[in-house]
């Protein structure tokens, strides 16, 4: 199941929301809180079991495993081999789920005839990278004395299987959410914007994202020998945008829904396409997993504290993973070297004349070329024709398909509005002061946007339009 569908938005959400709502009158706080505590867990494990039933068993060992951990390596005298095993533990689950088909085409590969292994038929499980992050992140936690261990199996569950971070992030590490938890409150203003939130991303998925999907899949489906230079220049085009308003509406709606039961989750993007160089788009571009790979990975190597050459070594490791973690293949592995090796170069020697506002707008253009080029690396479905689609989009040839034949008016007008949403449009209203889905109350305007964008997405739905859930391979 998916945010953006009839089922979720007409059924669960509202009974959900009744439920978590209905037990304000029972009395004491803290039972209250319990309970809804309790409905949350059971409304998120139907949520998950709704597509893939058999894979809930899989998140409940998840958490069994690390809330055991958690108990052991506070009590224990060895933490740090109890860490290891809970870690080792983690990683073979993601690992054999994930990654057993990459590893077996690679060893038939290499083989030859002699030894094949046969590939595992069955689906990736949803979302289990975003709940294993967030899983080693409490373990580490509890490790490092962060914070204690936690004691009531509930909240663990809640923790990780609290649905609407659980299949697409943010990834929420333990020590941010801990306290609300355990003690948090839901107010009127808070209830309103979560709401606005879920309406504002919905709308980037629904209308924007879905729109430019479909354009992308025709497109990337065909040799891009086939395709003219236009074409290929104005797909990539719009996978970047779709890649960004998909990603980030589900994001919105997560947050949105976080705030409507009183929790308050990390910005997973703050405006990417307006970095001014690769370092600055990592900063920008989904937080949630650049910080985690940050705090877990990046400064127990050593972060840039080691002397130059391992600090390049350490992001090369922490861009594979990168990479590595958004899909089992090869493209994804290359995209992440391919951000790295640009993060180096900044660091060697662009970064000096780089970020300091002369060359502003030739540093965007060079930050929006590097991500763009990645994010075909990214698309395409190997290695050969993410080299052809670069290629030929530079390289004169003869070509059947033409950009008239999917680009209508319809297109590039969205295209018009997402690129101005990109960024443009929020850097003038905070010149002037005004947030989008703001805290503060909502004037009859703004509350005819809101329901307007709700109705549009609604209607695109009823009408079974293109619905594509890119975060299968996650």
């Amino acid at each position: 199941m998916v945010f953006s569908s009839i089922l979720f938005l007409w059924v669960l959400l509202p009974v959900v929301l009744a439920a978590y709502y209905l037990p304000q009158f029972c009395g004491k706080a803290g039972s209250c809180l319990k309970f809804q505590n309790f409905i949350l867990v059971v409304f998120s494990l139907f949520f998950y079991a709704w597509g893939e039933p058999r894979y809930i068993l899989l998140m409940l060992l998840s958490v069994l495993i690390n809330y055991s951990f958690g108990l052991l390596i506070e009590r224990k005298q060895q933490k740090l081999l109890m860490l290891v095993i809970c870690v080792a533990a983690n990683l073979l689950i993601l690992g054999y789920f994930k990654y057993f088909n990459f590893f077996v085409e690679i060893w038939n590969g290499l083989a030859g005839s002699t030894v094949q292994l046969s590939v595992r038929t069955a689906a990736l499980p949803i979302g289990i990278s975003f709940y294993t992050f967030q899983a080693l992140s409490y373990v580490v936690d509890v490790y490092r004395k962060e914070n204690r261990a936690q004691k009531n199996f509930l909240h663990m569950m809640l923790y990780i299987s609290f649905f609407p971070q659980l299949i697409a992030g943010p990834i929420v590490k333990y020590h941010d959410i801990e306290q609300q938890i355990e003690n948090r409150k839901t107010t009127l203003s808070g209830f309103s914007y979560g709401i606005k939130r879920f309406i504002m991303g919905l709308g980037k998925k629904v209308i924007l994202a879905n729109t430019f999907a479909e354009v992308v899949d025709l497109v990337f489906t065909d040799h891009p020998m086939n395709a003219s230079r236009l074409l290929l220049w104005g797909t990539a085009v719009l996978y970047m945008l779709q890649i960004y308003f998909d990603f980030s509406g589900y994001s919105d709606m997560a947050v949105g829904l976080g705030r409507m039961f009183g929790f308050s989750f990390q910005e997973n993007f703050l405006l990417p396409y307006t970095a001014v160089s690769i370092r600055d788009f990592w900063r920008k571009w989904h937080v949630s997993l650049s910080s985690w790979f940050r705090e877990y990975v990046y400064i127990p190597l050593g972060g840039n504290r080691k002397g130059t050459a391992r600090t390049y070594i350490n992001l090369i490791i922490v861009f594979f993973l990168t990479g590595i973690w958004h899909g089992a293949g090869w493209t994804f592995i290359l995209w992440g070297f391919y951000h790295g090796f640009f993060n180096i170069l900044e660091r060697c020697f662009l970064g000096k004349w780089m970020g300091k506002g002369k060359w502003k707008i030739l540093e965007r253009g060079y930050t929006l070329f590097v991500v763009l080029i990645g994010w075909v690396i990214f698309r395409a479905p190997d290695f050969s024709y993410a080299l052809d689609y670069i290629r030929y989009m530079f390289v004169p040839h003869e070509s059947v398909l033409r950009i008239e034949r999917f680009f209508d008016t319809k297109l590039i007008l969205y295209m018009v509005i997402a690129i101005l949403g990109s960024g443009m449009i929020q850097s003038m209203l905070k010149r002037k002061k005004i947030r989008i889905a703001g805290d503060s109350g909502i004037s009859l305007v703004g509350m005819a946007g809101y329901m307007a964008v709700l109705w549009i997405s609604l209607m695109l739905l009823v009408n079974d339009t293109y619905n594509p859930f890119i975060y299968f391979r996650f």
